[in-house]
């Protein structure tokens, strides 16, 4: 396959950001009601959580926040709108896996560059991705998927809504040697409302998304896509574990802004989202949503970013995935 990773995303500057061991003492605050752009639909993952953090940073600035939600395009369309955007702080986008790792190489010409187009604020969490298959699927384990996958080639569907679960639908198919027919959305809300109807047999949902189906049995979980169990839900294997040797993929969720943002602005960002992220509270509410905390230096999300851009790009590559 013919697929090369954006050489000027690799190579450019690292995204602007200080080189701050904890942006905790800047006197910024934002003048007027700030942007939180989200590249994800309204009752997507991103969009829950973005709408957790916004109602802590209300009560930490005293400045009610604006939500916009821009899906499509795996997450370029909000991208390229955060990179237009004012760099005077008052706009933000929680990114995540997809626009800021993954979509850079699904695109055979971006619209933007990810790295240099853009200011690393603070990475915030890791997503738990979960393959599931609707309650008419007759498999209680992921060998069983499998093997009726295999028995039946183009028979089952997977839905995506992200680039999670274009790449790992790719992936199921390669690794687990089986014929599984991707369907595209413009965003998981939809994907997941025709795989419980039944109108596509599977898909790889995020818990913060899908937590509530999966509770009532309207989805069953195979299999999660880190390399390892999660001590949020140890009852779940990973899907490395369980038929598909080697298969992880890493989502993550972080807040960037347009690229020249002031550093003191982005020092009050990075420690306003550290002191409402860090408290016990939050992160027992995050992990009901499935997603693991985390916290970082301007810098290290940063480093983080083009680091995820190599590997999605591997990925993909892997995969055989051709960009569009």
């Amino acid at each position: 396959m013919a697929f090369t990773l954006p050489r000027r995303a690799l190579l450019a500057a690292p995204l602007a950001a200080p080189a701050l061991v904890r942006a905790q003492g800047s006197a910024w605050r934002p003048t007027r009601p700030v942007t939180f752009i989200v590249p994800f639909a309204a009752g997507s993952g991103t969009d829950t959580v973005t709408r957790l953090l916004t109602s802590l940073l209300e009560q930490e600035w005293g400045i009610q926040p604006v939500v916009e939600n821009r899906p499509g395009a795996n997450g370029a369309i909000a991208a390229v709108a955060t990179a237009r955007a004012a760099p005077d702080g008052h706009t933000v986008m929680i990114t995540t896996n997809s626009p800021h790792g993954a979509t850079p190489a699904l695109m055979r010409r971006p619209t933007y560059d990810a790295v240099a187009d853009f200011t690393a604020i603070s990475r915030m969490g890791t997503y738990i991705f979960v393959f599931a298959v609707n309650d008419q699927v007759p498999a209680r384990t992921m060998a069983e998927f499998l093997a009726l996958a295999k028995a039946q080639p183009g028979r089952f569907t997977c839905a995506s809504g992200n680039t999670t679960g274009v790449v790992g639908a790719a992936m199921l198919n390669r690794i687990g040697g089986v014929e599984v027919t991707h369907v595209p959305y413009r965003s998981s809300p939809p994907a997941m409302t025709d795989v419980i109807a039944g109108r596509v047999s599977s898909m790889f949902a995020d818990v913060a998304a899908s937590r509530a189906f999966l509770a009532e049995g309207k989805l069953k979980p195979l299999g999660i896509t880190s390399a390892r169990r999660t001590p949020l839900f140890p009852d779940w294997p990973a899907l490395s574990e369980v038929g598909l040797p080697g298969f992880e993929l890493l989502s993550f969720m972080g807040a960037v802004g347009p690229a020249r943002m002031p550093e003191e602005a982005v020092m009050a960002w990075n420690g306003a989202i550290r002191r409402v992220w860090e408290r016990p509270e939050t992160e027992r509410r995050l992990g009901d949503f499935g997603i693991e905390r985390v916290t970082s230096t301007p810098a290290e999300f940063g480093t983080f970013i083009r680091e995820q851009i190599a590997f999605w790009g591997e990925q993909a590559r892997a995969a055989g995935i051709e960009p569009e």
